[in-house]
């Protein structure tokens, strides 16, 4: 009240002659909330304010010259000018409990109690506990979601309900390199699990806050843990993910349980939010960003231009020499049908073959010598012998069809590389591959570089001579035809490998150790291997080298990030579970785009999903469906109905004949096909549990509420319609 009197005298004194009066509504909410500190607008300020730090002292990215506005007026409440308004005009849902000081005073002073108790019930999913997946949490625990006990209470009874948890599920541990963006982690953390380790953080953060810590992955795998009952006391999603597959997986299932989420993800200085409501806007996955470029494999094999190029190959050479490898050996050794099912591909056939009479003959080390002549020999064939055959099959002035030289632009002409023990990386490459190669072998490595020195010099390397009529692929067309060509006359050499393989039951008991790819141990050589590797390669086609931190960044395909995007987005998906708990219409949510490089910020309403309208005459009535994908065709006709009651149900409500019925990938039934008429007249009679059992081989959970199904229909005339999918309701 006395700010709207300021106000008030201000106005008259010095604009006296303004016709607009103050808005008393607006001095009033001002006066409320301008003392608060809330968590979410917090992080979201902070992010910027903390990039504009970061871009005084590293002097990049554009600053901010101006003021910078920022407002999240649609998460507020409407105010009622007469509801429970004290003698000074402020209204009690606003006004802090005075008998005691509480942390969620200022969350009341710009929410309401009412808003405060809704937000300590909200029931969240929050999947991921990583560098977005801390945010959420710890903005969770400051703001009381999943705190009901400790919160202020509506004073209705039917709200004061006790509730709230936050149920957050990541498969990961925790590694050093998490440290330096992940602030609920601490060095004693490393090797735990984020989910239990970001739990136990938040919950200093406040001991009221209730949330359950899972290391299950998000899938199909998991659907048993998160099932019906699960989602059914779901209020909503929350994303905290690094990949597409995980999220369209959520999306799917929140359009199936009817819930929302909220997407969030970062990209260095970019961040991005995404609001999904059912019913009321589309779905993540109803638009998605375009796949990921992939590097053309004849770009990888023979014509590399770029550090990424030979990085890629590189992780190639790892992942087949050390992980894929070994496991084919094993599966050889451990499978009773390996053989047969290796003779479906007959190229693949070859290659597996070569593969496993050289780690079981040639290439079997007995000891760590053996490893470092095997090393120093992977040398002279990809750096020397593998360049000498391309340059053999296309030499430096080579020519097209039109007399233009092949190798120009992109395209550079390789030179081999003589191995030289003096040289660092030429030594770095050997002794990394060597260890590698140990450890696959169960064998004890070494990283005395003057004693391999001296074992590398008792290798006899022989003279390399070139395969005569080698054809190179200069496309990815022309490779895919010779692997094809490849495939025919391949009969007597398959049986040539074969015979030469030692019996399983010869080696009852060897296994070898398949090495699975850690880019934040700096003690196991995998970088190492990787680094050396790609710049032997580098060095082969004149591309310039890459340190070890570039190639662990490019390899282990870290996505950059940093604190401030991160804050940011956790931030602004917070902001809108205000809006969530307050029931808002859709014209309050919003979608954000953000590139904090430049001091960007873009906010919009989400789309509304896309409607299809069907039309279609049945028993002389026209009849018109629009859905959505939110949509499904509800069928509430008991539990125990048949597969003739549901047909029938059709028929009678819809006007429409189902043709085909599936679950998931089950076809439960179908008018046409072989025997069909035999197969109907025995599954017309079993109730769709009973049905699904029996055709899809799946327990049905009775305690479900519904079944989706899929189907085809017609009109009694035989027109095609579309439909949404068939919910079947096992509750009524």
């Amino acid at each position: 009240k006395s700010v709207y009197d300021l106000a008030v005298k201000f106005a008259k004194d010095q604009m006296p002659e303004a016709k607009e009066k103050v808005d008393e509504k607006l001095c009033r909410k001002l006066a409320r909330t301008s003392s608060a500190v809330i968590a979410p607008m917090a992080a979201v300020i902070g992010g910027i304010a903390g990039q504009e730090v970061l871009k005084a002292v590293s002097g990049k990215f554009t600053p901010i010259k101006q003021f910078y506005y920022f407002t999240a007026a649609k998460c507020l409440p409407a105010e009622e000018e007469k509801e429970d308004e004290d003698e000074d005009g402020t209204q009690d849902r606003f006004k802090p409990d005075e008998a005691q000081h509480h942390r969620y005073d200022d969350y009341v002073a710009v929410f309401g109690k009412d808003v405060q108790a809704k937000m300590s019930r909200l029931n969240i999913f929050l999947v991921g506990a990583g560098a977005i997946g801390c945010e959420m949490l710890k903005n969770f625990a400051l703001m009381g979601v999943g705190a009901a006990n400790a919160s202020h209470q509506a004073k209705k009874a039917e709200e004061s309900k006790t509730g709230g948890v936050v149920t957050v599920t990541d498969m990961d541990a925790i590694e050093r390199s998490n440290l330096n963006r992940q602030f609920l982690f601490r060095p004693s953390d490393v090797g735990k699990l984020k989910s239990d380790a970001a739990s136990a953080a938040a919950r200093k953060i406040n001991g009221d806050f209730k949330v359950v810590s899972h290391s299950h992955r998000v899938g199909k795998e998991s659907e048993e843990i998160y099932d019906e009952a699960f989602w059914s006391g779901l209020d909503a999603v929350v994303t905290a993910l690094d990949n597409v597959q995980a999220r369209l997986y959520l999306d799917n299932s929140c359009i199936h349980h009817l819930k929302p989420m909220f997407d969030s993800g970062t990209l260095g200085t970019k961040g991005n939010t995404q609001v999904v409501l059912p019913k009321l806007t589309e779905s993540y996955g109803s638009s998605q960003d375009p796949p990921e470029e992939s590097i053309p494999l004849c770009t990888l094999h023979n014509f590399p231009h770029k550090i990424e190029h030979t990085i890629q190959w590189a992780r190639d050479k790892f992942e087949g020499l050390f992980k894929l490898s070994a496991s084919e050996v094993n599966s050889y050794l451990t499978e009773t049908n390996y053989l047969a099912k290796l003779a479906e591909d007959s190229v693949n056939e070859v290659k597996n073959l070569e593969l496993l009479n050289a780690y079981l003959g040639d290439d079997k080390p007995l000891s760590f010598e053996d490893c470092i002549h095997w090393a120093r020999r992977l040398f002279e064939t990809e750096f020397n012998n593998k360049i000498v055959q391309l340059l053999i099959a296309l030499p430096p002035d080579k020519t097209d069809s039109e007399g233009n030289p092949f190798w120009t632009g992109h395209k550079r002409p390789p030179s081999p590389l003589k191995f030289d023990p003096e040289n660092e990386l030429h030594l770095e490459f050997v002794v990394a591959a060597a260890n590698l190669h140990a450890v696959v072998y169960g064998l004890e490595g070494s990283r005395n570089k003057a004693a391999i020195k001296k074992e590398i010099a008792k290798v006899v390397i022989k003279a390399f001579v070139p395969e005569k009529g080698h054809k190179v692929a200069k496309n990815d067309e022309e490779m895919k035809a010779m692997m094809e060509e490849e495939s025919h006359g391949l009969d007597s050499k398959i049986e040539r490998l074969k015979s030469k393989l030692p019996q399983p039951s010869e080696l009852t008991g060897y296994q070898l150790n398949p090495v699975v790819f850690e880019k934040d141990d700096a003690s196991n050589f995998h970088i190492d291997f990787i680094t050396a590797c790609s710049n032997l390669r580098a060095a082969n086609y004149k591309i310039k080298s890459a340190s070890k931190h570039q190639t662990k960044q490019i390899a282990g395909k870290i996505i950059p990030a940093i604190a401030t995007t991160t804050a940011m987005v956790a931030g602004l998906v917070c902001l809108e579970l205000y809006k969530l708990a307050q029931g808002l219409k859709l014209e309050h949510f919003s979608n954000t785009y953000a590139n904090l490089a430049i001091g960007h910020i873009t906010a919009s309403e989400p789309l509304e999903p896309e409607f299809k309208e069907v039309e279609f005459e049945a028993r002389g009535k026209k009849r018109k469906l629009k859905f959505s994908l939110w949509d499904k065709m509800e069928v509430k006709i008991g539990s125990q109905a048949t597969l003739q009651d549901l047909v029938d149900h059709f028929e009678e409500k819809f006007g429409l004949d189902i043709v085909m019925l599936n679950f998931g990938r089950a076809l439960l039934y179908s008018q046409y096909g072989f025997g069909a008429k035999r197969k109907n007249k025995v599954r017309l009679k079993l109730s769709i549990p009973e049905l699904v059992k029996t055709v899809a081989k799946v327990e049905v959970n009775m305690s479900s509420s519904f079944l989706t199904l899929g189907a085809m229909v017609t009109t009694l005339d035989g027109d095609d319609v579309d439909i949404p999918a068939v919910r079947f309701w096992l509750k009524e």
